[in-house]
């Protein structure tokens, strides 16, 4: 190869690389902007939102109590706080969207198949799992914390504060809905096939527990409801892996017997 061609060459490699980052700066620009517009729809009603957020632990209070404001500012912070992330999990498939568009020319057609799932599968399971927290979990949890109030004390929660614990409540829920996702990479991957699954299947459920007792509240009912749907959902994870490798051992066979035909 010349000086001239080598230099070409680098010239086109350094091209190639400035096009990545200007096509980069686009999505990540994109994602923001989708973020930044649901957050200023949500910021008028962000009151009516953090009413509804609140719902769950008013219903269970004694009547006539209520939730106070400890910080100067947080009744103006505490809203527009949960307004930025409800825009930011309702963005969530366009934001997926964009690092998709980003990655997917470098995939083969295999990985662009089980791409597209995946994605889907994963926003739909953490929706699933914040939407399970607030409906079913929450008004539990908070059952029981108002119920071992002590005598002569009055629950008055910080506004901030109780953000603070749903968010956190949501994310992990969220989250740990995601097992079956995890699973399909790891298995898809070949870092382990379905047999090293299902005999690693008491170890998920040891650690299952152990990651409920850490992320939810001191009651053995909230630790339940997010250590057995993920025992659950590893399940399911090991049926979609089983599935997966039994379409890679067809598509392996077809494969092989192309040129045959």
């Amino acid at each position: 190869m010349s000086v001239h061609d080598a230099a070409h060459a680098a010239d086109a490699r350094e091209q190639s690389f400035l096009s990545h980052l200007v096509e980069l700066r686009s999505r990540l620009l994109r994602a923001v902007l989708a973020v930044l517009v649901a957050f200023i729809a949500l910021v008028p009603f962000a009151d009516a939102l953090y009413a509804r957020l609140a719902a769950p632990l008013l219903a269970k209070l004694p009547a006539g109590a209520q939730m106070v404001a400890i910080d100067v500012a947080s009744p103006f912070f505490a809203p527009l706080k949960l307004a930025f992330f409800v825009a930011l999990v309702l963005a969530m498939p366009l934001v997926l969207y964009q690092l998709w568009a980003f990655v997917a020319p470098g995939l083969y057609r295999n990985e662009k198949r089980l791409a597209v799932p995946l994605l889907v599968s994963s926003v739909s399971l953490f929706y699933a799992g914040c939407a399970f927290a607030y409906w079913l979990v929450l008004p539990l949890v908070f059952g029981f914390l108002t119920g071992v109030v002590p005598e002569g004390v009055a629950m008055m929660t910080d506004i901030s504060r109780y953000l603070d614990f749903v968010l956190v409540m949501f994310l992990a829920f969220g989250f740990c809905f995601e097992v079956p996702v995890a699973v399909v990479i790891l298995a898809a991957l070949g870092w382990v096939d379905v047999a090293q699954l299902r005999a690693a299947r008491s170890y998920v459920i040891v650690g299952a527990f152990f990651v409920a007792a850490i992320v939810t509240p001191p009651d053995v009912v909230s630790q339940l409801l997010l250590a057995i749907p993920m025992c659950l959902l590893y399940e399911v994870g090991i049926v979609a892996a089983r599935l997966l490798a039994r379409e890679a051992v067809e598509d392996a066979d077809a494969v092989d017997s192309g040129p045959d035909r």
